[in-house]
């Protein structure tokens, strides 16, 4: 695995921890030229695994970066890999479930413009939870962005009350979804 594009480009990434599913660097480039400039983003991972989709986004100008992960394993590669590239400043990790993290996050003030969704494919109650707590949670930004990771098989189910979809793509077995949460009259409309 390596960084796709940015200042980092071509930096390698570290081996998975195992049981971490990273995602392939064909689908992050993809992923990320959809979402053109990140300069001055706020980005929060969730579930982030190896860390990559935070890093990549770090690479290509996100001004912050907080990466959640429930595996102590998980937690100490990303924390290397940061300290590794330099990016010690402007990450920050959290060894929490993504639960948690939105609690801890939500009395912190912070506002995230972007965030990443990609639970273990075995967790699909997680995401669905997840999305609900950040609805509710205050952490995300006027017109953030939510990239969401499912397996084909088992794909975002629509409508998800307070989020509306901007897009989905298929990538072989995965699926990225861009969701946006709606605004107060937008809601109001939808019900």
């Amino acid at each position: 695995m390596r960084i796709v594009a940015g200042t980092l480009r071509g930096r390698k990434l570290g081996s998975p921890v195992e049981g971490v599913r990273p995602t392939s660097d064909r689908v992050r480039e993809s992923l990320f030229s959809r979402l053109g400039d990140l300069s001055g983003e706020s980005v929060l991972d969730l579930f982030a695994g190896t860390g990559a989709l935070g890093i990549e986004a770090l690479s290509r100008g996100a001004e912050s970066l907080v990466s959640v992960d429930h595996s102590r394993k998980a937690i100490a590669a990303m924390e290397q890999t940061f300290e590794q590239f330099g990016l010690a400043s402007e990450a920050r990790t959290l060894h929490l479930t993504a639960l948690a993290a939105i609690r801890r996050l939500s009395g912190e003030g912070q506002l995230f413009s972007l965030v990443f969704l990609d639970p273990p494919y075995a967790e699909g109650s997680a995401l669905e939870e997840a999305l609900v707590a950040l609805r509710d949670s205050g952490l995300l930004a006027p017109g953030a962005i939510l990239v969401v990771e499912t397996p084909r098989r088992n794909p975002l189910a629509w409508p998800i009350p307070g989020f509306g979809l901007e897009e989905a793509r298929r990538y072989g077995d995965t699926v990225i979804s861009w969701i946006y949460a709606l605004t107060e009259s937008e809601n109001e409309e939808e019900q």
